[in-house]
């Protein structure tokens, strides 16, 4: 019998170096990986300690409990946690609708249509979105008290208005997507009797479901985690706060003791619905036109 021999692909420098290279990159992505997934693993553990308190000696909890998570919805006489959900919630989602629907709509006439002063409109777009949101917001406070908007329930109004009304200046990034979509298809769609809003919606927008993701995803995510705005035109009218708000006066001195464990748990319910969110959407983040054209 004939024994079979092995034959090894010889370890030359070239491919040892490329090994050590892989290696060191793999090393460099796992240290960051633990630096990414530290804070998040700290927060978690902050909200199921048992003991109170702002700052510990150690890192893991001697006692684990869910009763802090448990606390901020029943404990609610002094800062409401419930309640500023909810109110976070439905401005977030009435917000994400209008401004999804404005940027996309700017976004495809930007696009697709030509008109008279389309070039100075899309410069003036440009040179406001290099100014910071918050210089206009004392401007902005003022307009909405005159139109009484800065009491009672219009106060929701109020945040929804400041979120959505201006977000069509923003439709940069989606037109520049808009624009990869051949024009051959939008002509070939009106030849055959379709108007501008059934090309929009039959034709450009099935083949953009990344960037329409993307918008929802930043629409939504933009009056959940402000904090600016909430604090100038809310204020202290505490049954209007937003968690972001109400998140801040938790850390106050008076409170911070007495609720940082909470605060911990309140900041890992508050990330739930972001991340419902984004798994939900994630796979309409697969790109390409062709997946689009057979879908």
């Amino acid at each position: 019998m004939s024994s079979a021999k092995v034959s090894k692909r010889p370890m030359t420098a070239g491919r040892a170096k490329k090994i050590a290279k892989n290696s060191l990159v793999h090393i460099i992505l796992a240290i960051l990986v633990v630096i990414w997934l530290f804070p998040i693993f700290w927060i978690i553990m902050t909200s199921l300690r048992g003991e109170s308190g702002a700052y510990t000696a150690y890192f893991f909890p001697k006692e684990l409990t869910f009763n802090n998570y448990k606390r901020l919805f029943t404990e609610t006489t002094l800062l409401n946690f419930p309640r500023a959900f909810i109110n976070t919630l439905i401005i977030s989602i009435f917000s994400c609708l209008i401004s999804t629907t404005f940027v996309l709509s700017v976004s495809y006439c930007m696009s697709r249509l030509r008109f008279r002063m389309r070039k100075a409109f899309m410069n003036l777009a440009m040179i406001l979105g290099l100014f910071p949101a918050f210089m206009s917001m004392v401007a902005v406070y003022f307009i909405l008290k005159a139109v009484g908007l800065t009491e009672g329930s219009g106060l929701r109004i109020a945040l929804i208005l400041i979120y959505s009304a201006g977000s069509g200046v923003g439709f940069y990034i989606a037109k520049g997507f808009f624009d990869t979509v051949p024009k051959s298809l939008s002509e070939a769609a009106i030849l055959d009797g379709c108007n501008q809003f059934q090309v929009f919606y039959k034709i450009i927008l099935p083949l953009s479901k990344p960037i329409v993701v993307y918008t929802i995803l930043t629409a939504f995510l933009a009056p959940w985690l402000d904090f600016v705005f909430v604090r100038v035109i809310v204020g202290p009218k505490d049954k209007y706060w937003t968690v972001s708000l109400l998140l801040y006066n938790m850390l106050e001195k008076e409170f911070v003791n007495g609720w940082f464990t909470r605060w911990a748990a309140a900041a890992v319910i508050v990330s739930i619905p972001i991340s419902i969110l984004f798994v939900f959407m994630q796979k309409f983040y697969v790109d390409g036109l062709t997946g689009a054209v057979k879908g």
